[in-house]
């Protein structure tokens, strides 16, 4: 059995992560392909706990934030992401370490030595990193949804995370422009999906 392959939704809040990947995974399944969807925070304890600090962020250092996203990778890893790749699945993330490099790189944290605390997780065959000027974000985030910010999601911390998000060099990134209509990013996606597939064979 061929290994699975691992994709990578990142990007900051409001590009429409969480619109693009159930399409992806419809579109692989049609194919005939296993495909696990998943997210980071994770519903498990450690991610309860992050989920609690959107609400008041200060409840945590920057230091016992990123302690708390690690704790809530590795189990994610541990109990989702490797057994379906050792299954021959696709694995769609909705969040990965790239976002934890971004989010708690703007937060003080040191990027490199972030993703240098990563050598558990499996790095991921595709990055599919979703761009958008943080203004549009935080206008679908409150007009098209009707929320209101939470402590992620204030525009100067998103100011400085787009700034990382922008500076990585990683070559299994790929850009895509979210400021498009739904379908017109889909296709992107499915553009650069389909690229990695032939690459991998599958």
């Amino acid at each position: 059995m061929k290994p699975g392959l691992l994709i990578a939704f990142e990007g900051i809040d409001g590009t429409g992560k969480s619109t693009q990947l159930p399409l992806l995974a419809a579109y692989l399944r049609d194919r005939g392909l296993a495909v696990v969807e998943t997210r980071e925070p994770t519903d498990g304890p450690y991610g309860q706990q992050i989920r609690a600090l959107y609400r008041n962020r200060k409840q945590a250092s920057p230091a016992q934030e990123l302690e708390l996203f690690l704790l809530d990778r590795r189990q994610h890893v541990d109990e989702c992401i490797r057994p379906a790749l050792g299954r021959g699945a696709i694995v769609l993330t909705d969040r990965y370490y790239f976002s934890t490099a971004a989010y708690q790189g703007a937060a003080g944290c040191d990027p490199a030595r972030i993703f240098a605390c990563h050598e558990f997780a499996p790095e991921p065959d595709l990055v599919l990193l979703l761009t958008l000027p943080v203004a549009e974000g935080i206008a679908r985030i409150c007009d098209l949804r009707g929320e209101t910010l939470n402590d992620f999601e204030q525009r100067d911390q998103l100011e400085k995370v787009a700034a990382l998000f922008a500076s990585f060099p990683h070559s299994c990134i790929v850009r895509i422009h979210a400021a498009r209509p739904v379908a017109e990013v889909q296709a992107s996606i499915r553009a650069a999906v389909q690229q990695l597939l032939v690459r991998k064979g599958v």
